[in-house]
Formats: structure tokens, sequence, C-alpha cells
């Protein structure tokens, strides 16, 4: 018995002793092991006893609300880990958005400008060197100050689905969608601050609330549909799947099409490059999710990118032309700081001519950031300790949800698109996570990424576009959740997450459903009413109310308070009028009545000497 005897089961019974070289080796690593835990706790122990440690309240700090398992190195880590899980985004995020070619366009109103006589492959280019840095620029400004506002591991970025809506419906491909890419900007812009009014006044909350959870859900499968189909596209994705001349989409023939729809290359499924996106960007980080590694899309991005940087093969990004030799003279470069050309001036706030289209934008983006921005800032909450209970809102949630909202307004001004929180800031919480320092690490590590934006912008689209297929595979594993035992609830998310992919629009998608569950819903419930008539699975209708439970927003709670205060003043003054107008109209009727006889006055004399002579005897008793 090893517990009796003190031996192990791997000791040496046989007195042969093992290598003693084999012995140093392991005897220098668990000293070195040893010198590397001391280094590490001297080092929280410091930063402990400092302001820093007691701002963010890391364990050991003296702070009254310390965090017990916040420690500075772990958050250094954490934040390391967060950022490594989201290197994906600095390489789909731009070539999303280069998609709608902003100004290379030449659409309305940029019309003759000078940059019109360029190429439209090259200025494309150009827009997607740019986006790199406003993508690093954006999300290191905003991990920052949500780290420092929030003391929270949460990682901000431009978010994946929500980009894809802006830049194939918004903008739209070449600029052919529902705004001109200025306006689209402007419309990102006044989100964030309605965004902000919205979590101020508590509505935020409570718009969440009042919308079923099964529209939630099948929202956000459709977008996750959404982004697969734009990675099996050309220009973002793996280019197999294209529009057809007989159906409407079909498995692509080329691999390089014109503008012209004309085939100009080989088959696509003869490419070497779709090979290598399909094995090295979608086989191999699936294997790794099987092994539950948390790097797999990024390690999968990386692999491909290092496999087309060679220039002699045929998967390379940077062939021997004039197009491939831009590309490869800004990549060699590796280190550098573009300059981008956006600010606050290519906001452009003529809505009147594009009122419908301007509001539609607005709202679908509102909505969409208002659930997933909420949704995964509970999640993070409550695993971090922060939400307990039933109650949904957790310490300094109307903080986070206005630093994120500022973050998409001030993202407007470079150039993106709305910015959310990442539920990839879930790797870094459960790597130890607890405090805004992981956050602030992650926000460093997107500054360094600016300066090494050349490097970025030399992923191609084909080690892009698996990975917008693995985070739409990602997207839709909530369908579960979908409660799909009774029709009211089941058509309208089935209708959600058909409309989004097919109709290529994330707006029409959530409108469509929305609007199928009332009609179906109010008919059902109609029908129930007049008849006495019921569905015979209607029991197993996810509930609904208008009137959600948890708190009332505060400015309605505010208007409660005063409308109490005034329906009392009011109670008061309707018990004091009838008293005054009854003493006046005795006043006036003595006025006016005749004197009262002599036996009258001497009995209410007699009355009121009676009560006076009985009212101490009377107050004795009381």
């Amino acid at each position: 018995m090893a517990g009796s005897t003190g031996v192990r089961l791997s000791d040496n019974l046989d007195g042969v002793h093992e290598n003693p070289r084999r012995s140093i080796f392991r005897r220098g690593i668990a000293y070195a092991t040893e010198a590397i835990n001391g280094g590490v706790d001297f080092v929280n122990r410091k930063v402990s006893g400092t302001y820093v440690g007691r701002f963010f309240r890391l364990r050991g700090s003296g702070h009254a609300e310390e965090i017990r398992d916040a420690n500075f190195c772990t958050e250094i880590r954490a934040g390391l880990i967060t950022f490594s899980t989201m290197l994906y985004v600095l390489a789909a995020n731009p070539a999303v958005i280069a998609a709608s070619g902003y100004e290379c366009s030449c659409l309305g109103e940029d019309k003759g400008k000078p940059y019109c006589a360029r190429d439209y492959s090259t200025c494309v280019e150009e827009l997607r060197r740019d986006m790199v840095t406003v993508t690093a620029a954006v999300s290191a400004m905003s991990c920052i100050l949500i780290g420092l506002t929030t003391n929270m591991p949460l990682a901000v970025a431009p978010g994946m689905g929500l980009n894809s809506y802006f830049a194939y419906q918004v903008v739209g491909i070449r600029g052919s969608g529902l705004l001109p890419w200025r306006t689209a900007l402007t419309a990102v812009f006044l989100e964030g601050w309605i965004f902000i009014i919205l979590a101020l006044t508590g509505l935020r909350h409570w718009l969440v609330r009042i919308i079923p959870t099964t529209m939630k859900v099948a929202g956000v499968c459709g977008i996750g549909l959404f982004l697969a189909l734009t990675g099996l596209t050309f220009n973002t994705g793996l280019g197999i799947i294209t529009s057809g001349n007989v159906v409407p989409i079909s498995l692509a023939v080329c691999d390089n099409p014109n503008e012209q729809d004309q085939c100009t290359g080989t088959s696509a499924i003869a490419s070497p490059k779709l090979w290598l996106g399909i094995l090295g960007g979608g086989i191999l980080p699936a294997v790794l999710m099987g092994f539950n590694n948390k790097y797999s899309i990024g390690i999968g991005v990386l692999f491909v990118t290092l496999m087309s940087i060679p220039r002699s093969t045929s998967v390379t990004f940077f062939p021997y032309d004039s197009a491939g030799q831009n590309k490869w003279d800004y990549f060699s470069s590796m280190v550098g700081v573009r300059k981008t050309g956006f600010n606050m001036f290519e906001l452009r706030f003529d809505l009147h001519r594009h009122q419908g289209n301007f509001i539609v934008a607005l709202l679908t983006m509102l909505y969409v950031d208002m659930i997933d921005c909420t949704a995964t800032l509970q999640g993070l909450a409550r695993y971090t300790y922060r939400l307990q209970g039933l109650d949904p809102d957790f310490p300094g949630s109307t903080i986070a949800y206005c630093t994120n909202a500022f973050c998409i307004s001030m993202g407007a001004l470079l150039g993106s698109s709305p910015v959310t929180v990442y539920v990839e800031s879930g790797a870094g919480a459960q790597s130890g996570g607890r405090t805004g320092i992981a956050a602030i690490v992650t926000g460093l590590c997107f500054l360094a990424a600016v300066f090494l934006a050349p490097f970025f912008s030399g992923i191609p689209p084909y080690a892009t576009g698996p990975a917008l297929i693995l985070i739409g595979f990602l997207m839709l594993r909530q369908i579960g959740s979908i409660n799909w035992n009774y029709a009211g609830d089941a058509i309208p998310s089935f209708v959600t997450i058909m409309f989004i992919p097919f109709s290529y629009s994330v707006a029409y998608g959530l409108i469509a459903g929305l609007f199928t569950y009332i009609i179906v819903n109010g008919l059902i419930w109609i029908i129930s009413k007049s008849t006495g008539i019921e569905p015979h699975d209607y029991h197993l209708k996810q509930y609904w109310t208008i009137n959600p439970a948890g708190r009332k927003p505060w400015v309605y709670r505010a208007y409660k308070f005063i409308m109490t205060k005034i329906q009392k003043n009011k109670g008061q003054a309707t018990e004091e009028v009838p008293v005054q107008e009854f003493e006046l109209m005795e006043r006036q009727a003595s006025r006016l009545s005749r004197p009262r006889s002599a036996v009258a006055s001497a009995s209410t004399m007699e009355d009121k000497h009676s009560r006076t002579a009985q009212s101490p005897d009377h107050l004795r008793s009381d």
C-alpha cells in the first residue's frame, strides 16, 4: 500500500538507479520551474501593492472589493491568449470591407474624382491595406478603453457578421448597396450615440428582453450562414460558389472571372489555391478544434499565409505580374505605419436623400449590436462571477455598454464598421483573466499590429474564406436552442435563418422573421380567444410578454415615481377643497339667515360650556 509504506508504484523497487543524466535534467527543470514561479509570485506581490493593483483590484492590493483570483502575471497571459485567438480579425475584416470598394466604386457623388482613374483592383488592394491599419487601430483603442472603464477582460473589435451586412448590403459590392459609403459610416456613427442613450436610460436592456429568445438565436444562426456563404464566394473567400446562368447559384467554374463574369482561368475545382484553403485553412483547424485548441482558426490562417508567400509556387499570393509585384513590395517591408485617408469629414449628414434606406440600415445595425453585445457581456460577466442571481444586469454594465457604443462612433470616424465585444474574450477569461489588465494587454497587441500592417496585408482571401466558414459554424451551433416544438416559434425562426443568407441581407432576414412571428402568433391568439380552441402543442410555446420580469428601465421607474407623487398631491388637494367650500357656504348661510332665538343661543352656549368642562376628564381618560 502506497499510503502506509510511503512507496509509490513508480519507485524503483529493484534497487536499480535511474540514469544520472536524466536525474540531473529533471532536477534542473524542477529548479527552473521553482525559480520562475518564485519570480512570478514576486512580481504579483509587487504590482498588487502599487496604485495599479488597487485600481484593478488585484489580489493582495488591500482594496475593499479586491478580486481574490486576480494576479498581474495571469492577466498578462490571458490578454496574450485572447489576442492570439482574434488574429483572424486582422485578415478577415479588411477582406470583407474591401469588397464594398468604398471610394473605388466611383459611383454617385464619387464620379469624376481623381482616384476614379485608377485601376479598380489596385484601388481595392490599397483599401484592404488601409483597413488592416484601421482594424488594428480601432481594436487597440476599444480594448484599452473598455479595460480601463469596466475592469473586465473584454476584447472589442469590428464585429464579424455585422461587417458583412455593412459591406455587402449597406454599401454593397462596388457601392451598389443601400447607401453611399460616407452615408453608411454616418449611420454607424449615429448608431453608437443612440446605443449610448438607450444604455443610459435603461431602455437597451428592456428592448433586448422583449425580443423573443428564439428569434434572437435565429438571428445569430442566420448571420452564421451568411458568413459561411461569404467565405465560399469570390473576393473574400474560396471562390467556389458563384451566381449561375440557369440556377440562382452554382459551383464556380473559374478561379479568376473578369468583370463580365467570363472565365479567364482554370476550373475552380482544379485550382491549387482552393485546395490549399480547404486543407490548410479548413480541415487543419477542424482537426485542432476536435482537440479543443483555442487557436485553431488563427493557426489555419497563418499556415495558408505562410504557404502562399513563396513566389515560385502555384499557390502564391504574389505572382510575377504588376499586381503581384505591388503586393510584394508592400509586404516585404514587414514593418511600417500606413497613413489612411479616413477622417471625420468623410461623414455625410445629407440624410434627406436616403431617408428610408438610412433608417433601415441604422435600425438593423442597432438591433444586431444590442443583441450581440448584451449576450456576450452577460455570458462573460457570469463566467467571471460579476453576474449573480436572476438579474441579467451586473455592476458596471451601463459603463460597459456605453464604452462599446462610444467605440462604435469613434471607429466610424476612421472608416470602420461597428465594433462589438468578442466571444473570444472567453479564452482569456478561461485562462484566468479577471480584470481590465487582460483587455489592455490585448489592446497593446493590436497597437503593435498597426506597425505590422504590411505583414497582415499579405494574408490571401483563400486563407480568410475558411476562417469565415468556421466562424459561421461556431455561430450556427446555437440552433439547438431554438424552440422547434411549437410552430409559432419554429416557423419564424426558420424564416429568419433561411432569409438572411438567401436574400444576402441581415436586415431583410430579421424583418421577415419578426413579421412572420407577429402575424402567426397574433392570428393564433385571436383564434384561441374568440373560439376557445388552442393548438394541441400550445403549452410548448416559449413564454413571451411585453412586460418582462426584472427591473424596469430607470426612466420608467422615474416616470412612475413622478406620477405617483402627482396623484398623491391631487388626492390631498381633492380632500381639502370640499372642506373649504363647506366652510365658505356655512359663513354665507350665517349672514343670510335670521338671528337665532334666545333658547337656541342659550342651549348652544350650555353645550359649549359642557364640552369645555368635560374635556379635561376626557383627555385624562385618554
